[in-house]
């Protein structure tokens, strides 16, 4: 698998009509591809209703030094009612402590957490969540302990970022649960903490006191109910001091009540961070701001897009977040955000990102970034030109061709491979083999598969081909154009800590995580392809014994995501349990599973042969850590329209002009699916 370019001819196909032959991305107006947000609508029009009103209060939020998800639950006051002093019976308070809201702002709070819990997590998982937490609220109003031994996962979330949001959401809308992480999975499991203190005060005071200290709100203090039994209050101190101790400070507090009568108050409020006088304080003036665009670009890649704008902006590529890689020779629109630049600071760089080829719109605040994954599908406009039957199927009828290739490909769908943009289309240095080098360790010759030239004299392969004959680092970089951030960043690195492999280490150290993970993506992904192909050609459309699937999760059980997939059984495979559609590969990784059939056999001799047998897929020198994923092996494309007889006029002298068919192609498809490998499935040409 080690050697040779990635080999698209070798793939299997899932129908088997004729096809016909077509050229596509003639010009980067062929192919234009538009994302579909998580909520359906297309990034073009999503953002089109948002008002000067909502901007602003979004704009304020982001200034506030509050907490990202409920930024207006700050300070907690006692509920003045005329029968407070009667509050102390047995040491039990019993009256309830209010946290002052706006309506609408406690609406807003609540409805980002649940878009949280809507973005992040399927329905079922959600289901579960939320019938966990009924059972966990009655069992602590009750007094009967629900047991440590109770918990969820609510799925794996490499970004550390999302992994926060969840966090926060989760506690905000149920103190009464505790998040934690375990390598990236994020699970839930009763607080017994919480247990403690609603013993101590009552079940609202703790869904209080701890929404309070989720939310960390800077200068903020919560204020216990009245309590005039000081061996109760010792009780409470003691509590806070053993469990937050090291984040918060408690002191007592005497006032005169409206009766006359003096009553002490537990206030809570956070401890000050203490800053080290030899350290360089962050700037907070930005650190908190977040825009949000749709961005437009045509012939570029997506990360070399967000380098420029970096570039432009004054800010790391890392302050960028976006759901996904859209295609190069092509004009996209996607969502983006970028950290510590304001609406009005981008608007600003407009002129400077048309003559790049680049506009943006929809420019607004927002709370947060958007992650990976982020989005609901992409739909695509294609016009495919030079429209005619194959060399080897001259006779056919065109319209016959296209009318079979579409009908399959609405009924059988397509083998979901990983599409060619996935690995770069280079000749010399593939992503891919990149991947398998950080893999092996083979940090040296990763280095050098990076700046391996390929054909043509402009300006970057002309710094490649030198950095690759001389490896003079000093020589290359005034070579290297500005705008390659990624290559600039590099060298920069390599000429400051040399080629050894531990130079060349803080070499890929330098560049932003997600760019450094996308290489072992890459060639994750063509062992996909290749296990895919293999699986279909041995087995075809037949589910059998050893395949994966996925099974609804059982609402009344806590299983793991792991425990959700599913290997085929004898019996299933006879009374035809599942279908091709629910069948799952891995991803290669160190949390899958592999299937039991002969495809299972074929993931370990693979691996094997490209010196990855021991391999635990994790790099710890470079901080990656590749728990792999599932992936179905078949998808289908929605709302797929064509026209075949547009016609194309190409002049062929001054005198003449032929006509030539060309096909225009409308269709939607799921996040991670590729139109060129749904073409490639409908035309039987590789591209």
């Amino acid at each position: 698998m080690e050697e040779g370019p990635l080999d698209f001819d070798i793939l299997s196909y899932i129908s088997d009509h004729t096809g016909f032959y077509g050229t596509i991305k003639n010009s980067p107006a062929d192919f234009v591809v538009t994302e579909i947000d998580v909520t359906g609508e297309l990034v073009t029009k999503v953002y089109t209703k948002v008002t000067k009103e909502l901007q602003t209060q979004c704009r304020n939020e982001q200034n506030s030094k509050k907490a990202k998800l409920c930024p207006n639950a700050a300070e907690t006051k006692i509920k003045d009612t005329a029968d407070e002093a009667s509050s102390g019976i047995s040491g039990a308070v019993v009256e309830t402590v209010d946290i002052v809201f706006e309506d609408q702002e406690q609406a807003s709070c609540e409805e980002d957490q649940y878009s949280v819990f809507n973005t992040l997590l399927s329905l079922d998982i959600q289901e579960t969540l939320f019938n966990i937490a009924s059972k966990v609220r009655s069992a602590f109003e009750s007094n009967v302990s629900k047991g440590e031994e109770c918990e969820l996962s609510l799925g794996l979330f490499p970004d550390k970022t999302v992994r926060a949001s969840l966090h926060s959401a989760v506690r905000q809308t149920f103190p009464f649960l505790l998040t934690f992480t375990r390598s990236t999975e994020v699970l839930i499991k009763p607080n017994l903490d919480y247990q403690e203190l609603s013993l101590l005060t009552s079940v609202e005071e703790a869904d209080k006191f701890f929404t309070f200290l989720d939310a960390k709100v800077e200068n903020s203090r919560f204020t216990f109910l009245p309590d005039v039994c000081k061996e109760h209050r010792t009780s409470v101190h003691h509590f806070i001091s053993k469990k937050f101790g090291k984040l918060v400070e408690a002191k007592s507090f005497s006032e005169k009540g409206t009766d006359g009568l003096q009553k002490v108050c537990i206030t809570v409020r956070f401890r000050e961070r203490k800053g080290s006088s030899g350290k360089r304080h962050r700037s907070e003036e930005n650190a908190d701001i977040f825009t949000a665009f749709t961005l437009e670009k045509e012939n570029l890649e997506t990360l070399e897009a967000v380098s420029f704008l970096a570039s432009s902006l004054g800010v790391l590529p890392s302050d960028f977040s976006y759901a996904g890689i859209k295609d190069k020779k092509a004009v996209t629109y996607q969502s983006v955000v970028v950290k510590k630049v304001t609406p009005e600071r981008l608007h600003e760089a407009e002129g400077l990102l048309e003559k790049k080829g680049m506009k943006i719109s929809n420019v607004h605040p927002t709370n947060q970034h958007i992650r990976l994954g982020q989005l609901s599908g992409n739909h695509f406009t294609i016009i495919v030109r030079d429209v005619r039957c194959h060399i080897c199927d001259e006779s056919g009828d065109l319209k016959e061709r296209v009318d079979e290739a579409v009908h399959n490909i609405k009924n059988k769908g397509f083998i979901n491979y990983y599409g060619p943009q996935r690995f770069g289309k280079g000749q010399n240095m593939q992503s891919h083999k990149i991947g398998l080098a950080l893999l092996k360790e083979e940090m040296t010759n990763a280095i050098k598969l990076f700046f391996t030239p390929e054909e043509g004299d402009d300006p970057v392969n002309k710094a490649k081909k030198y950095f690759f004959q001389t490896e003079d680092i000093k020589g290359t970089l005034p070579l290297m154009p500005a705008y390659k951030v990624r290559e600039r960043m590099l060298l920069r690195a390599l000429n400051r800590y040399g080629m050894s492999d531990e130079g060349c280490v803080r070499g890929w150290l330098s560049i932003p995580h997600s760019m450094r993970v996308f290489y072992i993506h890459a060639y994750c992904s063509k062992v996909w392809n290749e296990a895919s192909s293999y699986r279909m050609a041995t087995y075809g459309s037949k589910v059998v014994e050893g395949d994966l699937v996925f099974r609804k999760q059982d609402l009344n059980k806590t299983t793991l995501l792991s425990d959700r997939v599913h290997i085929v059984t004898c019996e299933e495979e006879e009374q035809e349990v599942y279908s091709i559609q629910q069948v799952v590969l891995p991803m290669p990784g160190h949390s899958i599973r592999y299937p039991t059939n002969q495809v299972g056999q074929w993931y370990k001799d693979a691996l094997i042969s490209d010196g990855l047998h021991s391999c635990n897929f994790r790099v710890g020198t470079l901080q990656l850590n590749i728990p792999g994923c599932y992936r179905h092996i078949i998808k289908y494309p929605q709302n797929l329209i064509y026209e075949p007889t547009v016609q194309i006029n190409e002049k062929v002298s001054e005198q003449t002009t032929s006509q030539k068919r060309a096909l225009k192609l409308s269709f939607t498809l799921d996040s991670s699916c590729y139109a060129t490998i749904c073409l490639r499935e409908m035309m039987k040409c590789n591209y």
